[in-house]
C-alpha cells in the first residue's frame, strides 16, 4: 500500500506536546487525590473543590456513550416514496430515420396523427431522519423530508420497518409530524425546556447517506441564525458534523434532551464543513402542538411589508436608535391598514415590549395567532403612538410582481448615479411615481440596492410624479441639515424604503 495515503500530520510535534500536557494534568489530579487522603477538615474540602475544577472531566465529558445508549432507540430513519410523472407537454424528439428503413412508415404515420409517447409515472425513494416524541408513536421530522410523499415508513434502531401517516406539516418552519400506524409502547425522548447556551455540548444522531444511527458531537456555535429560509428563521448553529440524510434528526444536549432538529447545512461542496443549522426545541414544541391538534399552524397576521431600520433611516426620521420595523407598505384591507398604520411608520414594539427588528415582530405576531388583539407601539410623523390591532390569519404567499418594461430616461442626478423618468411616460410602469431609468453601478444609489426599473413613490414623505419632485426633496433635506432623505421605492421584490445621503461621498 502506498505510504502517501496516510501521511504523517504536519503538526506531529504539537500533537505530542498536547499529549504530554494531558498526561501531566492527569498525574496532577492523581497526586491531589493522594494528598486528600492524608488530610482532613477544611483543608481537605478546599483541595477537593480545587481538584474538581482542574480535572479535565469537569470541563468536557470523557464519553457520550451513556447519553447515546439512552436516546439511540428513539431515533428513526424516515423512508419516503413519491410518484412523479413526466411532463406530457414536452416535445417528443423523433429519431432520425434513414430513408427506406422499415420504421420510416411507422414514424410517418405517428407524426401525422400527432401522437406522442404516453408518460408513465415512476416511483422515487428518499431517506431522512426523525425521532419519536411519545410512547404512542408520534415522530418529528422535516417537512422537506416528506414533501410530496405518497408513502412513508420509519425504521427503528433494531431494523424493524413500520408504516406511518403524516399528521401535519408546516413548510414555513420545515417541521412535519408523523404517526406510526402500529400501536405499541415506543421508546421516546423529551424536548428540552431550557435554552442551550453558545458553547454547550450537543450530540447529533441521524441517518446520513442511509447508513443508519450515526452519532456526531460538537458544540452550539451560535443562536438566532437567519439563513433566509423563512421570516421565522431562528436556527441554532452547531459544529457537530451533519450530512445528507441527517435532515429531521435530533440534536441532543448532554442530558439526552432534544435541543433542536437538524435541518440545513452550509456547504460549498455538499458535504459537512462543520456549519449545521437546527430548529430550536421551543419552536418545535409550539409547531408540533398545533399540528397534533389541528394538522396545521395558524399564524397571526397584520398585513404589512416591513424592513430593518438602518442608522441613516433613523437619522432621517428623527428616531433615537436604529431599532424597530419600518412599514414599507400596509396592504389594503389588512388589520394594520384598518388600524391606521401607514407606509413610513415604524413599529417599535408590541404589547408593551420593544422589538429590535422585523424578524422579531414577525415572530411575535405569528405566535399570537389569528383573532387575538395586540397593542402596537409605532412612530408616526415624529411622534410615538399606540394602537390596538385585531390580528388576521396569515394568507398564502403572493406571487412576485413583474418588473416593468423601461426605456432610457433623462435627468441624471449628479452624485447619486441615477437617471429618472416619470412613471406615466414609460410603458408598463403605471401612473404613480418616478422610474429609475438608468443607474451607475458604482453610484451611491446602486450601493443602496436600487436597480433599473425601481419606482420611487415618495421622497421625504411626499408623493412624487416627476424627477423634479425628487430633486426638491433632496434640496429640502439639505436645507434642513439632514444627512439623508428617505425614498419609498417599489421594486420587483415589493415596496421598501431607501435612505439616500444628501451629500454622497464622491
Amino acid at each position: 500500500m502506498p505510504q502517501d495515503l496516510f501521511p504523517p500530520p504536519q503538526n506531529a510535534r504539537s500533537l505530542i506536546v498536547r499529549r504530554r500536557y494531558g498526561i501531566r494534568a492527569i498525574l496532577l489530579g492523581s497526586a491531589a487525590s493522594l494528598a486528600l487522603a492524608l488530610l482532613t477538615g477544611p483543608e481537605s474540602r478546599a483541595l477537593a473543590e480545587a481538584a474538581q475544577v482542574q480535572t479535565p472531566a469537569a470541563i468536557a465529558p470523557s464519553s457520550f456513550a451513556d447519553v447515546v445508549e439512552k436516546v439511540r432507540s428513539s431515533v428513526v430513519s424516515v423512508k419516503v416514496k413519491t410518484t412523479e410523472t413526466a411532463d406530457a407537454s414536452e416535445e417528443f424528439e423523433f429519431p432520425q430515420i434513414v430513408p427506406g428503413d422499415p420504421l420510416e412508415r411507422f414514424f410517418k404515420h405517428f407524426r401525422e396523427e400527432g401522437g406522442r409517447p404516453h408518460p408513465k409515472p415512476h416511483v422515487t425513494q428518499a431517506q431522512g431522519s426523525g425521532f419519536i416524541i411519545s410512547a404512542d408513536g408520534y415522530v418529528v421530522t422535516n417537512y422537506h423530508v416528506v414533501e410530496n410523499a405518497t408513502e412513508v415508513s420509519v425504521s427503528l434502531d433494531d431494523g424493524k420497518e413500520l408504516p406511518a401517516t403524516i399528521v401535519g406539516t408546516d413548510k414555513k418552519t420545515d417541521i412535519a409530524l408523523l404517526k406510526i400506524k402500529e400501536g405499541g409502547n415506543y421508546p421516546h425522548v423529551d424536548l428540552a425546556t431550557s435554552v442551550p447556551r453558545v458553547g454547550d455540548w450537543v450530540i447529533a444522531v441521524g441517518n446520513p447517506f442511509g447508513l443508519g444511527g450515526t452519532v456526531t458531537a460538537g458544540i452550539i456555535s451560535a443562536r438566532g441564525r437567519d439563513i433566509g429560509a423563512s421570516p421565522y428563521d431562528d436556527f441554532l448553529q452547531i459544529d457537530a458534523p451533519v450530512n445528507r440524510g441527517n435532515s429531521g434528526g435530533p440534536t441532543f444536549n448532554a442530558q439526552g434532551q432534544v435541543v433542536g432538529v437538524n435541518t440545513a447545512i452550509f456547504s460549498p461542496s455538499g458535504g459537512s464543513v462543520g456549519i449545521g443549522f437546527a430548529i430550536p426545541a421551543e419552536t418545535v414544541q409550539t409547531v408540533v402542538a398545533a399540528l397534533k391538534e389541528k394538522g396545521l399552524v395558524a399564524r397571526g397576521w397584520i398585513g404589512v411589508q416591513i424592513q430593518p431600520v438602518t442608522q441613516e433611516i433613523a437619522d432621517s426620521m428623527g428616531l433615537k436608535s436604529a431599532k424597530g420595523a419600518l412599514v414599507a407598505e400596509a396592504q389594503p384591507g389588512s388589520p394594520a391598514s384598518e388600524a391606521g398604520i401607514k407606509s413610513g411608520d415604524v413599529i417599535l414594539g408590541i404589547d408593551g415590549e420593544r422589538i429590535d427588528g422585523p424578524r422579531e415582530l414577525a415572530k411575535r405576531v405569528a405566535a399570537l395567532g389569528p383573532g387575538k388583539k395586540a397593542d402596537l407601539i409605532y412612530w408616526h410623523d415624529g411622534a410615538e403612538k399606540t394602537v390596538t390591532v385585531k390580528l388576521g390569519s396569515l394568507p398564502e404567499d403572493k406571487e412576485a410582481r413583474v418588473r416593468p418594461n423601461l426605456k432610457e430616461g433623462n435627468d441624471v442626478f449628479k452624485g447619486l448615479g441615477l437617471a429618472l423618468a416619470p412613471a406615466s411616460s414609460i410603458q408598463g410602469a403605471g401612473n404613480q411615481g418616478v422610474v429609475v431609468a438608468e443607474i451607475d453601478p458604482d453610484g451611491a444609489a446602486a450601493q443602496k440596492g436600487m436597480q433599473v426599473g425601481d419606482v420611487i413613490l415618495e421622497a421625504g414623505g411626499h408623493p412624487v410624479s416627476k424627477p423634479a419632485d425628487v430633486a426638491a426633496a433632496l434640496a429640502e433635506a439639505k436645507k434642513d441639515n439632514r444627512k439623508a432623505v428617505l425614498l419609498r421605492v417599489k421594486s420587483s421584490d415589493g415596496t421598501h424604503f431607501v435612505a439616500i445621503a444628501v451629500n454622497p461621498a464622491s
